[in-house]
């Protein structure tokens, strides 16, 4: 057997040590510090599975705020009837990090792709303490990796799981964004009506998301809200209430920092619409870079930064390096920095954000600073490496041969 498919054994025992320990957290075998994250599990996705299992949406729940196809999700439990709710759920999300780091593994091993990827799933998950097997993200990232991963090579594959994606949570449609041709972009229309009608038509309700999504205001972990962190410091008379199922600012002035966001993820968008009709160089990495770099702006800019939205850009960072050409390693070092500080501002030092306290603050300006530098740098390396004309940065080692005399 080769060196290239030898089973990578030290990864494959991090990977086992590190998701046992998280099954310890999720489990309270070991209580991990702050509030508990696995009450969202059982509590509100039980009961959002109670009201699915009677054949409609949760029509009257606020906190539902999810594409229609999130309820298979939320219904997933119901494959494992010997458990009970919670463990059925959390076993579930271990499988589908299995198959996250499967598939990495699998493309690392061919020519031209890297392991990098699986090492940075491997560490970047945990980073994020038990959140990560708390929510149903995960399962989210794991057909966004195989549709991804699927690629220019299978583009109908591509195509339709990114539509399921999608419809489980509405991030992965960005996805196509550096897709070529027709057929990926076909398939995936075709498949997310489909998916989206038969859902529509099995239960009532299933776009009522659109409006308590459309509701909701400043999240105090989102780049927004450090205004009112900083304003709080000289005398802003709002509040930090739990809204909309999450922990929000009210007051004066939200709505305008609210709309202020919008119109930076306007910005974003717009950038973007410019790259894809700039860019002329598509390379095999290209469409996992324009997903990284898509998905880590609207995070970046978002009303809304939840802890499991890093479960994403985990994932899609892992695919990016699975290719050895790919330019985000530094990109994906900074979403694995800002991961490990977002397991200190929540679930640990949580308190200390709602407060508005100096270490809360702090923690704040630093996750949401690197998430801005990510998402900066990954924008500035994909135009160059897409765009005709653009002056590239030269590697390291080739900037230093060029500074050689002709004669040497």
């Amino acid at each position: 057997m080769t060196g290239a498919r030898r089973l990578p054994f030290g990864l494959l025992a991090l990977w086992g040590a590190t998701r046992l320990l998280l099954l310890l957290f999720v489990f309270k075998v070991y209580v991990f510090p702050g509030p508990d994250v696995t009450g969202d599990v059982s509590v509100i996705y039980q009961g959002w599975y109670g009201t699915l299992r009677t054949g409609t949406y949760p029509l009257d729940d606020v906190t539902w705020q999810y594409p229609p196809a999130a309820a298979l999700a939320i219904l997933s439990p119901a494959l494992l009837p010997f458990l009970d709710y919670a463990s059925a759920f959390f076993v579930l999300a271990l499988l589908a990090d299995l198959v996250v780091l499967a598939l990495l593994l699998y493309t690392g091993g061919r020519p031209g792709r890297s392991r990098r990827g699986a090492w940075v799933w491997v560490v970047g998950l945990p980073l994020l303490g038990p959140t990560g097997y708390a929510r149903y993200d995960v399962m989210v990232t794991a057909v966004a990796v195989a549709a991804l991963l699927a690629g220019s090579r299978h583009p109908r594959a591509m195509g339709a799981l990114t539509a399921f994606a999608a419809l489980l949570k509405v991030w992965p449609a960005l996805l196509l964004l550096g897709a070529r041709g027709r057929t990926a972009w076909a398939w995936a229309v075709g498949t997310g009506l489909a998916v989206a009608a038969l859902l529509a038509l099995s239960m009532p309700g299933a776009f009522a998301f659109l409006t308590f999504q459309r509701d909701r205001g400043t999240e105090v972990e989102s780049l927004g809200a450090l205004v009112f962190h900083v304003a709080r410091q000289f005398g802003w008379d709002g509040q930090v209430l739990l809204n909309y199922g999450s922990v929000e600012f009210l007051g004066p002035y939200v709505d305008t920092v609210s709309d202020a966001a919008l119109l930076l993820s306007g910005v974003a968008f717009a950038w973007l619409l410019l790259w894809r009709v700039r860019a002329r160089r598509f390379a095999p990495h290209t469409l996992a870079d324009a997903a990284f770099v898509g998905v880590l702006m609207f995070t970046a800019t978002s009303r809304v930064i939840s802890p499991q939205y890093m479960v994403w850009l985990v994932g899609l960072a892992a695919v990016c390096l699975c290719f050895r050409a790919s330019r985000m390693g530094l990109p994906a070092v900074l979403v694995l920095v800002a991961s490990f500080v977002t397991v200190l501002e929540f679930p640990i030092w949580f308190a200390h954000v709602v407060t508005s306290d100096w270490l809360g603050v702090t923690l704040l300006f630093v996750r949401n600073g690197l998430l801005v530098l990510a998402a900066v740098r990954s924008a500035r390396v994909l135009w160059q490496d897409t765009v005709p004309g653009a002056a590239r940065e030269p590697l390291p080692g080739r900037a230093a041969r060029t500074k050689e005399p002709l004669g040497s």
